[in-house]
């Protein structure tokens, strides 16, 4: 089921499946989400729980024992709950299951809220351990922009804008495009990381520790911006998919966790910047997304 909220400057369009956003919309009518183009990358902005990223065999060990897991996770596949809409918000829930206890043997409540004000959208991901045991979770985005959005431009007349900075260190990658400690610093342009971002020969763009939890999509053809406001999320993930032409859209991804590093064990406890929860505890993380057009 998709739910439509709308004020006098966006429309945004959110499905119960994966609570992931389908379309966002200007007042004059420009699309800014990704597509989901089945042929080139069919989702448009999926939620990544409990895990982020691929892990080595699809595995990770939780207190000595091996478990089984998909990439990023069940959430962006399951159907969540309306909890609570109006014209300008709304709040879904997804709780565990028989599916989801096979993967993830916790009991939790996760909970989206999307609520549209003026012209940004904030996001809020709400985690409680249901569970009597500690739990270890992940929990970011993985949403995609249309680069271009208007006609007659092209990807490599975007960028995206670090503020403050004049230099990036992402993570290296090995083959298996799982994180090494290893980073290179590498040049911005006016503080602009220009697109796409295989310039650097990375499939994803991974970074941590920046000086401002804020980044800026902009184009120099058009006055459009799109600035993602992320300050409890301690990385970041850029990324389309790797091809030898313009796939037309950028994701950009506030993260809790790294995903799959080589200096890091398989323990799920041990992920860096893994989030632990207490029996019965809750937490809430937010990030917003502000359409300048």
């Amino acid at each position: 089921m998709n739910i439509t909220l709308k004020n006098d400057q966006l429309t945004v369009v959110i499905s119960t499946l994966g609570a992931e956003i389908q379309a966002m919309t200007t007042t004059d009518g420009v699309q800014l989400m990704w597509t989901a183009d089945k042929a080139v990358w069919g989702r448009h902005a999926p939620l990544l729980f409990p895990i982020i990223g691929r892990l080595k065999n699809q595995e990770y060990t939780l207190d000595g024992e091996v478990v089984k897991i998909s990439q990023h996770g069940f959430a962006r596949d399951s159907e969540f709950t309306v909890d609570a809409q109006t014209d300008t918000s709304v709040t879904m829930t997804l709780t565990e299951n028989e599916k989801t206890l096979a993967v993830y043997p916790f009991s939790f409540r996760l909970t989206i809220t999307y609520v549209l004000e003026g012209n940004a959208l904030k996001k809020t991901h709400t985690v409680t351990n249901c569970s009597e045991a500690v739990m270890p979770y992940e929990i970011g985005g993985h949403d995609g922009y249309l680069t271009p959005v208007l006609p007659g431009e092209q990807m490599s007349d975007y960028a995206i804008e670090f503020p403050g900075q004049d230099t990036i260190s992402p993570f290296g990658m090995d083959e298996n495009c799982f994180l090494t400690p290893e980073k290179l610093a590498y040049p911005l342009t006016d503080g602009k990381l220009p697109l796409p971002p295989k310039v650097f020969g990375l499939d994803t763009v991974v970074l941590e520790q920046l000086p401002v939890h804020q980044v800026t999509l902009c184009n120099c053809k058009n006055n459009i911006r799109l600035t993602v406001d992320f300050p409890e999320f301690d990385y970041l993930g850029i990324w389309t998919k790797p091809a030898d032409f313009d796939t037309n859209y950028i994701c950009i991804e506030p993260w809790t966790t790294l995903p799959e590093c080589t200096f890091v064990g398989t323990d799920l406890k041990d992920k860096q910047g893994i989030r632990i929860l207490n029996p019965g505890q809750t937490e809430s993380l937010s990030y917003t997304v502000t359409v300048e057009a």
